[in-house]
């Protein structure tokens, strides 16, 4: 394969670039990492020093990729498939990479953020974090409310970063029963393949998730 993702298939991060990759049915190779082994750790350590996924490897272009958003522009113009993900129309663009940012900034970070605390049993005072989501999805009512994906040309990076960002988040700060449009979105989101595949995959691993309990049943390992 062209292509090799280091991931970790519970990661909300790596979540986004395997929908982006399963959405166009771009071939690619997975290498599971688990930081807490020292090997896999060295390994990932060896091509980005930060140790963190996702990571792709382009071993055509002889290239090293970290962030999600920068692989999903990466995989957009070097490997692109029929659904674009980034619009060719600069305005539209622009909305994509703003509402990337917002479910990256406001929604995935607060939600890391109560997930580390659960998992050290810190018992910080998360008030803020779990306002700031709620802020988040009452700014996302207004715009799904007109459109069934967030930019306004199709399916594009946003979802893919909303996609993990709302799944996780919703079972650390459930969408307020007034804001209908939210849980609409998200419900299309789970029922998009890419995102769907990328949910099955996850299931034998999500009772190593500390909310474990709040993942909706269907969604569970039976």
């Amino acid at each position: 394969m062209s292509l090799t993702l280091y991931y970790h298939p519970l990661a909300s991060f790596c979540w986004k670039v395997l929908v982006a990759l399963y959405e166009n049915g771009t071939p690619f190779d997975k290498k599971l990492i688990n930081l807490g082994e020292a090997a896999d750790r060295a390994e990932l350590e060896g091509i980005w020093p930060f140790a963190k996924f996702p990571v792709l490897r382009d071993h055509t272009h002889k290239r090293d990729l970290a962030e999600s958003s920068i692989i999903i522009e990466y995989l957009d113009r070097h490997w692109p498939g029929t659904q674009r993900l980034i619009p060719e129309d600069w305005d539209a663009a622009l909305e994509v990479r703003q509402w990337d940012r917002i479910f990256d900034n406001y929604v995935q970070a607060p939600m890391q953020q109560i997930v580390a605390d659960r998992m050290r049993n810190t018992q910080l005072d998360l008030a803020r974090e779990r306002a700031m989501l709620v802020t988040a999805y009452r700014l996302l009512e207004a715009l799904v409310s007109s459109r069934p994906w967030v930019g306004r040309h199709g399916f594009s990076m946003a979802d893919c970063a909303g996609a993990p960002a709302l799944f996780y988040a919703s079972t650390i700060e459930p969408i307020p029963a007034d804001l209908p449009q939210v849980s609409a979105y998200l419900r299309r989101l789970t029922d998009r393949p890419s995102f769907g595949r990328v949910l099955e995959e996850a299931k034998p691993f999500f009772a190593y998730y500390p909310f474990a309990d709040q993942i909706p049943a269907r969604f569970r390992q039976g």
